[in-house]
């Protein structure tokens, strides 16, 4: 499942993924690597949010932004 963002919320989901996910890792994803690093997908990603793990565990920390991106998912579906 993915939620879609508008382009206004690229840039806070961005910087949310930097500081708050324990998983990127120099812009890495951690659970991705199988000895290659893989870029953290929700940092090259400009329409959606693909990531479980942010979902369900970072995301929620930026109360507000979780709050609309939700509700205008509610919308789309």
């Amino acid at each position: 499942m993915r939620w879609k963002i508008k382009p206004e919320q690229v840039e806070p989901v961005r910087q949310l993924v930097r500081s708050g996910c324990c998983n990127c890792s120099d812009g890495n994803c951690l659970l991705l690597d199988d000895g290659d690093a893989q870029t953290c997908v929700q940092l090259i990603c400009s329409s959606a949010i693909y990531c479980r793990h942010f979902r369900e565990n970072v995301l929620p920390a930026e109360k507000e932004l979780y709050e609309t991106i939700i509700k205008q998912n509610k919308e789309v579906y």
